[in-house]
């Protein structure tokens, strides 16, 4: 039997019980739309981290004061990174921006207004290197840094919870117990997870560290920017190289610092991505279960109304493979009917639906569809050979003798 006859004669089947096929196709129409639905959430969730990494900057080293895997305390002494780190990273092939960080959270006030945020002591590259711009005033300058200047740059929630809708410029405000003048205000980024970019302070780390923090040397950590032309891992290398002779490492002893790339913090984040883009698709993935049982449910049933028929089929001439084809396209097809129909609802659907916290709309891939149709199509062929290997098999004389 050609396979153009055999589908045929499947459409012709559904068509002669609509109101059955339709609801057959509704288990795979809900099982495919929610797994396209979810995956695309998914797949919006990861891109949503990817595009938060890429607004904090591009090409960027942090150099942290202790690693992770070590206590910040060794023999009861501290372990920091200095100012003369931050020097002599500076001179390395490929790093194009460099500014030492002290940060810490201080109680800042406005006359009677008060609030609460990350002060954070930089140096003017700090802003050109995570990617902020300045929206009214001007930027931190080297001559703020040489002069020990009580300036201070603020974000735009820390503007409005201290001076509602009027202008910052040139107001005082008192971060601890140092009043700065305001000179900037910086552009609106967003809340990145933990990170508020938007409600901090950024001062002279020269001012930070004599007058607010009290700190002669260390530092929270190290910024770098390297040339886009320059090899990320190779400048990473040729820092931790350059850090162990300062800090007088040898061969076999632990750093004392800890340096992350955004090459790192981008694979961790399509890793995070990828896990909740699967997971979630695989708990979508449970209706298309439901669905293949509701086929292999309906076949059956299919099977014993057209019993006579098969018979009379085998009596013409129908071999056993010829009947299992029949019942095995008319399951594919209405499997893969009801996958097209939910792609298209599972694609809509994706627009519509926000995962709370992260307000992004789903990003559909031709692979996901691809997937989802290709999965809806072998779970039709999977749950339906059964019922069209037991319509093969049947007795051809005891199938016409079936009423």
């Amino acid at each position: 039997m050609l396979l153009w006859t055999t589908i045929k004669l499947a459409l012709r089947s559904m068509l002669a019980n609509k109101l059955r096929a339709i609801l057959t196709m509704l288990g795979m129409i809900i099982g495919v739309a929610a797994v396209v639905a979810m995956m695309a959430l998914g797949n919006g969730v990861r891109q949503s981290i990817l595009n938060r990494i890429s607004r904090m900057g591009k090409n960027t080293i942090m150099i942290f004061p202790h690693s992770p895997t070590i206590p910040p305390v060794l023999n009861g002494q501290p372990l920091p990174l200095t100012l003369g780190d931050a020097r002599s990273v500076l001179g390395i092939r490929g790093v194009k921006r460099v500014s030492p960080v002290v940060a810490q959270f201080e109680p800042v006030k406005w006359e009677a207004d008060f609030t609460r945020c990350n002060v954070i002591g930089i140096a003017p590259t700090w802003l050109k290197i995570h990617n902020f711009q300045i929206q009214n005033g001007r930027n931190i300058n080297d001559f703020d840094v040489r002069d020990l200047a009580s300036v201070a740059v603020i974000g735009p929630e820390t503007a409005s919870r201290l001076f509602g809708s009027m202008d910052p410029l040139g107001r005082k405000i008192t971060v601890g117990t140092v009043r700065f003048q305001v000179i900037g205000v910086l552009v609106a980024k967003g809340r990145q997870g933990w990170y508020d970019p938007d409600n901090q302070i950024l001062i002279p780390y020269t001012t930070a560290m004599t007058d607010l923090f009290g700190r002669t040397v260390a530092l929270n950590n190290i910024s770098i920017q390297v040339d886009h032309m320059a090899d990320l891992q190779r400048v990473q290398i040729a820092c931790e190289h350059r850090l162990r002779r300062r800090h007088d490492l040898i061969a076999g002893d632990t750093d004392d610092f800890w340096i992350s790339n955004q090459i790192r913090i981008i694979q961790i984040a399509n890793r995070i991505g990828g896990t909740i883009t699967w997971f979630l698709g695989s708990v979508a993935g449970i209706a298309l279960l439901v669905g293949g049982i509701g086929i292999m449910n309906i076949m059956l049933v299919t099977v014993t109304e057209r019993t006579r028929e098969i018979g009379i089929r085998k009596a013409i001439g129908a071999r056993q493979r010829d009947i299992l084809r029949q019942f095995l396209v008319e399951a594919a097809l209405i499997s893969l009917l009801g996958g097209l129909i939910g792609a298209g609802a599972g694609v809509v659907v994706s627009h519509y639906v926000h995962i709370p916290r992260w307000h992004t709309p789903g990003r559909v891939e031709p692979s996901m569809v691809l997937l989802a149709l290709s999965i809806s199509a072998a779970i039709g062929i999977f749950f339906g050979y059964y019922p069209a290997r037991r319509a093969a098999r049947l007795n051809p004389i005891e199938a016409l003798r079936h009423e």
